[in-house]
């Protein structure tokens, strides 16, 4: 084989990308990411997760209320996460109840009467993590919307309950697999 010039000006890049690429495979399989739209950070190993029925605790008990929570937080983990959901204790558990559904004055007019009330919704919540034991969490989550106080909380609380219900699930969601 005959050296010329083109050869001995490649042959030492040739070397550099062939280096680069087995440093660039080694740190590829040594390596091991979690990718995901929805901001989460799930370890690999997290498999299948589990949400017990949330128990409507509150001294004011709305029905369909632990149902409805429990249903939103499955419809957020099954959207937000590609993990299988078992009836059993998953690799990562939600449990825990609603301990509060209260509506109250927050301000008060110049006649002695509300002009505005507090609607609140709280809600205690178990993560139990398996797999990484240090993320699992006992905590109250708690949300609230302002109304106005002409109007009966039967008119507002479907929409409002919606709302804080929505928020409340996504701090659960972000508190568990959301690790910033």
């Amino acid at each position: 084989m005959e050296l010329n010039r083109k050869n001995i000006v490649n042959l030492p890049i040739n070397r550099l990308f062939l280096l680069l690429f087995i440093i660039g495979v080694t740190i590829l399989i040594g390596c091991k990411v979690s990718y995901s739209f929805s901001g989460a950070s799930i370890s690999p190993q997290v498999k299948s997760v589990s949400i017990q029925y949330f128990q409507n605790r509150a001294p004011l008990v709305q029905p369909g209320l632990s149902q409805y929570i429990t249903d939103a937080l499955i419809d957020k983990c099954k959207a937000q996460t590609n993990l299988g959901f078992i009836n059993g204790i998953g690799d990562v558990n939600f449990e825990g109840e609603i301990n509060d559904y209260n509506t109250r004055p927050l301000t008060v007019a110049a006649d002695a009467r509300a002009a505005m009330n507090r609607f609140t919704i709280a809600v205690k919540v178990k993560f139990t993590n398996a797999v990484e034991p240090e993320l699992s969490f006992e905590q109250i989550f708690s949300r609230y919307e302002d109304y106005d106080s002409n109007l009966d909380l039967s008119q507002v609380e479907k929409e409002l309950s919606d709302k804080i219900i929505e928020m409340i699930v996504e701090d659960i969601f972000n508190q568990a697999f959301v690790n910033w």
